[in-house]
């Protein structure tokens, strides 16, 4: 690895485009971000340099189609493609680190399945690729790598760069601690959440989940959290809309910078100080939830809950989703009559 960067700036780009109908259509999306990433890095060089520019949840493309078979005729891309090829040059020719808005991929080693995934992408390459865990069930028909039963790739990678160790996540899994968690455990000091979290539960009162949910991880795991949300108005994604407010969060939960609510393309800049995280990170005893972690003291998490393993490998609908979900209430009713 180069030697690191200490103090930088990181860029959450947010996005209004209309959803392609087919794979051809992701091109034009891809050239749009390049010109983003430029406005971000080279705009803000005046005052100092933008080291990680992160974009949001399908941002390439949405799963627009209902069935999995769809995905895969007419938006499902494997990864590298020529996409990610763009995104490395253009990390090499300014020397930064991107954090792709999702595609819907396929993979010859898992066919018949679909993944939402992200990929960081650094001046080297691809540095790690993140498949969405926690998929948002019961509308989302495209596979978390979790219920494959001979998955064999790491859930949560995290990635060791100059600009730190940098763990990802995918809109949903930012709703269950125990994801963020694993990201932490390995070692991720910043979290980047790329997201289409929609309303009600964007930015807006009296819920405002965005907020709350940054806050709250960066807090639980001492971390910076860079979080991409789309900003895609009701025409472009129906059936719903989604609120931007992207943002910059440091380990104690404060707010270093965020975008105004609302639909439209938004890029917001906040610093991310490493040797300050490093700092208190080592100096603290109070308030250090990583290290005064009690595993052991949570007896539900010692049996899986949720089914993994999907049934005889077929296909994943609406309605195999929703009788796992019921499957899962009734082993976690069971649990909590035992305990």
């Amino acid at each position: 690895m180069t030697d690191s960067v200490g103090r930088y700036y990181a860029a959450a780009c947010q996005t209004d485009m209309a959803n392609p109908a087919g794979r051809e259509q992701i091109s034009e999306r891809v050239e749009r971000m390049l010109e983003m990433i430029d406005d971000a890095v080279v705009g803000y060089e005046p005052f100092f340099d933008v080291k990680l520019v992160v974009f949001p949840e399908f941002a390439h493309a949405a799963p627009i189609y209902p069935t999995v078979e769809e995905l895969l005729d007419r938006l499902a891309v494997p990864i590298p493609n020529e996409h990610t090829d763009r995104y490395e040059q253009k990390a090499k020719e300014l020397g930064i680190y991107i954090q792709t808005g999702t595609f819907l991929e396929s993979d010859p080693r898992w066919p018949g399945h679909v993944f939402n995934t992200t990929c960081l992408i650094g001046p080297q390459g691809i540095l790690s690729k993140y498949r969405k865990v926690h998929t948002w069930t019961p509308w989302e028909v495209h596979t978390s790598p979790h219920d494959l039963p001979d998955y064999d790739e790491p859930l949560f990678p995290v990635a060791e760069t100059p600009i730190g160790k940098i763990g990802t996540a995918i809109c949903y899994d930012w709703l269950f601690p125990e994801a963020i968690r694993q990201l932490s455990l390995a070692g991720a000091e910043v979290l980047i959440r790329v997201s289409a979290y929609m309303d009600p539960w964007g930015t807006a009162e009296p819920m405002d989940w965005w907020t709350t949910i940054n806050r709250a991880r960066a807090i639980e795991n001492m971390a910076y959290v860079v979080a991409a949300n789309q900003a895609a108005s009701l025409k472009n994604y129906p059936p719903f809309s989604w609120p931007g407010g992207s943002m910059i969060v440091d380990f104690d939960g404060r707010i270093l910078a965020k975008a105004e609510p609302g639909p439209g393309e938004r890029i917001v800049v906040g610093p991310i100080d490493l040797p300050a995280l490093r700092h208190e990170r080592q100096r603290r005893r109070g308030h250090h939830m990583l290290a005064h972690l009690r595993t052991e003291a949570y007896p539900a998490y010692r049996q899986p809950i949720y089914p993994g393993g999907l049934p005889d490998k077929g296909p994943v609908t609406i309605e195999t989703n929703e009788a796992a979900t019921r499957k899962a209430q009734k082993k976690l009713d069971r649990i909590q009559r035992k305990d």
